[in-house]
């Protein structure tokens, strides 16, 4: 910067900001705070290192994430940013959990509130029309849906009926 006001990483570190300071145009004089808290973190010289090594393109993207690890392992000294990751992530799987519980309770109640078929309706077949239809092929994947409407299976419906998901 040379001349009038100092970069923020030489006026923490007390020393004279030269116009090839490699902190000067990440650190400005007007945000001390933010190179205190890296300083404080990674120290001036390895920051000047990592940001000598990389291209100047890439300078800009560095310094941000180092800034906000470095806030937060001021925040979490063990863990950082792998702590906010982490309770993110949980907070996500919590979140679908509950989303998961919420459809299927609404997919029950769509179902019980879907009319149910009278008895009056309901298909009933002679063992004469049941032979006839498994002789001709007919029935494919129906024997199961012939028995469901036989009346030892009613017993079976109407203990479902009364059992409710939400007693």
């Amino acid at each position: 910067m040379g001349g009038t006001s100092p970069c923020a990483s030489c006026k923490l570190l007390r020393r004279r900001c030269t116009k090839d300071c490699i902190f000067a145009p990440f650190f400005p004089s007007d945000d001390p705070h933010k190179f205190a808290i890296v300083h404080k973190v990674f120290g001036a010289s390895n920051v000047s290192k990592m940001l000598q090594e990389l291209p100047v393109q890439q300078r800009a993207d560095a310094v941000s994430s180092l800034v906000y690890e470095a806030n937060a392992r001021m925040r979490d000294p063990v863990y950082g940013c792998v702590g906010a990751i982490s309770f993110l992530q949980n907070q996500v799987s919590q979140l679908q959990m509950q989303l998961a519980v919420a459809q299927a309770e609404i997919l029950c109640i769509q179902m019980q509130q879907e009319p149910q078929m009278p008895e009056s309706q309901e298909i009933t077949v002679s063992e004469a029309e049941r032979s006839y239809l498994m002789q001709n092929n007919l029935m494919g994947g129906m024997p199961q849906l012939m028995s469901f409407a036989s009346p030892s299976n009613n017993v079976g419906q109407e203990q479902l009926k009364r059992e409710s998901l939400w007693t």
